[in-house]
């Protein structure tokens, strides 16, 4: 008996059936804030039950998942750091900008706040406090969407921040509280993160609500145009379902402690 005929039928049949597995399977890189948060875990299996699409999470920071995206590593990206996802698409790295979601950055440190940013006036005159008093400050130093906003806030201040009392530990957000807690320090962090982790620290919010603490996400498919083997298909369906009314009920349902995480902002 000849077997050589069904052995050619099961490889290709085998071939088939893994590029069908892998058309199912879409890679997105996110931040930090949105896995550490517990959201994706929260909407992600609707999603799939939704579409039968399997989404594999690379949880970096922003500046990390930008760059996976320009290398045509990843199929979609959900990222917060506006200028850059501009930039992002308008050298056609990706195909549009889509929004999905906000919160805000807010300012932790230790109860007895040893620079009083609570009574700042400004978040410039909070972190000038902080640099002042030379109080322990802990920096994701990640290049992350919230090290950019970081970044800009002492860009703002005119001070470059150095010393013993500043401290870049290209981590994420998770790992920043952490250290933060355990050094008495200050540190920014979005709220989504903050509020799954406050309860594990003695940190508490003092510094909030100004303008400039705003925090867009947008999500954003990587051109096909430029990496063929990008899985646009089922990155468009998953663009599609965060945006729809089902996806933006979803986010906006996800809360801890009866506090939402992140607002619904699909146009």
């Amino acid at each position: 008996m000849n077997f050589s005929g069904m052995a050619s039928a099961s490889s290709e049949t085998t071939t088939s059936n893994n590029s069908k597995s892998l058309k199912q399977i879409i890679r997105l890189a996110t931040t930090t804030s949105t896995e550490n948060s517990g959201l994706l875990n929260f909407i992600l299996p609707e999603f799939n039950s939704s579409t039968g699409y399997q989404v594999h999470v690379i949880a970096v920071g922003t500046g990390k998942a930008l760059r996976m995206g320009k290398d045509g590593d990843v199929d979609v990206l959900l990222v917060h750091a506006l200028q850059s996802e501009k930039d992002f698409v308008k050298n056609s790295y990706g195909q549009k900008r889509y929004s999905v979601m906000y919160n805000d950055f807010v300012i932790v440190g230790p109860a007895s706040d040893p620079a009083s940013i609570h009574s700042a006036s400004s978040i410039q005159a909070a972190f000038l406090n902080i640099q002042k008093t030379e109080s322990v400050f802990i920096s994701r130093g990640d290049d992350s969407g919230t090290h950019k906003k970081e970044k800009n806030i002492w860009a703002s201040t005119d001070v470059m921040p150095k010393g013993r009392w500043y401290r870049e530990i290209g981590q994420g957000m998770g790992k920043a509280i952490q250290m933060a807690n355990e050094l008495g320090a200050y540190t920014i962090a979005d709220r989504g993160t903050w509020l799954s982790y406050k309860d594990k620290t003695d940190l508490k919010v003092l510094y909030e609500g100004a303008d400039s603490l705003f925090n867009p996400y947008g999500i954003i498919a990587v051109n096909p145009k430029r990496y063929k083997d990008v899985n646009f298909k089922g990155a468009a369906a998953l663009i599609g379902w965060m945006t729809s009314k089902q996806g933006q009920q979803l986010i906006g349902e996800y809360k801890i402690d009866g506090q939402v995480l992140f607002t619904p902002s699909a146009e």
